[in-house]
């Protein structure tokens, strides 16, 4: 469904030398060389520079690295998606999940569900979090995946024309490193953020974190905002890494294993629950409107 070159562009990249990449493939070093050239050339672009310390990638082949990444993992889901689709029940509700989006809180929900809907069954779909793949899931919700769990508000819901049930309103937290000073608290206050980086997605995401954004502006400068553009591990791992603070939900405590997610005394928080298709299948409305008399109770 790919160039098969492409794999063997990231060995190479990732090893850093055709010796390694040969290795790694049970090939040849000339069989690789052979690969990459020929990429290259049905590309017409140079991915990488040869020098006597070995190989380092252009910008065309950082750019190529980011998204072969992307296709090779995309291709491989569509595989999956379409295997799944083959089995396909109209009883079953598909759950997309990622790191991002645990469906924890379904199964927990789940036997109170089943005794509503005896004949409905959960289908997990393991997803790569990524922007391509979520702008992807969300506007085509219905078709390979039914449900998605995570946070949302009306702002991404138009962006990404699908609809959200809440479950719960989920308070804005804070995620530090376990080595982080901070980590030893069990509630933060907002004051203890002073003089610290506090990671918030970009403004225009949500209105739940620009109004906590806005609240920070104005009445706690000492705190520095750096904004980021998406959810992932990598963005955990980054928190980590960097000792900065990560705006986070409860729901994410089992993301990252060097990562202590902490409650603040701030009156914030957003809407956590499912993510559908403005159009949900009659499975998918049973499912929603036994959900709903569950959460009655």
């Amino acid at each position: 469904m790919y160039n098969p070159q492409l794999e063997t562009f990231l060995r190479v990249a990732d090893a850093g030398s055709f010796n390694k990449a040969a290795e790694l493939s049970y090939i040849t070093p000339t069989a690789v060389i052979k690969q990459i050239n020929l990429l290259e050339t049905d590309l017409n672009v140079k991915l990488f520079e040869r020098t006597h310390r070995g190989l380092k990638l252009t910008k065309a082949g950082i750019s190529l690295y980011n998204d072969a990444k992307y296709i090779i993992q995309y291709c491989r889901d569509s595989v999956t998606r379409a295997k799944n689709a083959m089995q396909e029940d109209d009883n079953v509700i598909r759950i997309g999940t990622s790191p991002m989006t645990p469906a924890q809180i379904l199964v927990e929900l789940w036997p109170p569900i089943h005794e509503i809907c005896p004949e409905i069954k959960f289908q997990l779909i393991p997803f790569e979090n990524t922007p391509e793949n979520a702008r992807e899931i969300l506007r085509n919700l219905g078709q390979n995946i039914d449900v998605v769990v995570g946070i949302f508000d009306n702002t991404m819901l138009n962006v990404r024309n699908c609809a959200g049930f809440e479950i719960s309103r989920q308070p804005l937290c804070c995620a530090v490193s376990i080595h982080h000073k901070l980590a030893e608290r069990n509630r933060l206050m907002i004051q203890d953020l002073y003089g610290e980086n506090l990671m918030l997605m970009h403004r225009g995401w949500s209105h739940y974190v620009d109004q906590l954004r806005d609240e920070i502006w104005q009445n706690h400068s000492q705190i520095h905002i750096v904004d980021f553009d998406f959810y992932s591990v990598e963005t955990f791992n980054r928190c980590e890494n960097s000792n900065d603070i990560l705006m986070a939900v409860q729901a994410w405590e089992n993301v990252h294993p060097l990562l202590k997610v902490i409650p603040v005394e701030w009156n914030h928080s957003i809407p956590y629950g499912l993510l559908h298709s403005p159009t949900p299948s009659e499975t998918v409305k049973k499912f929603l409107s036994a959900m709903q008399t569950v959460l009655s109770r």
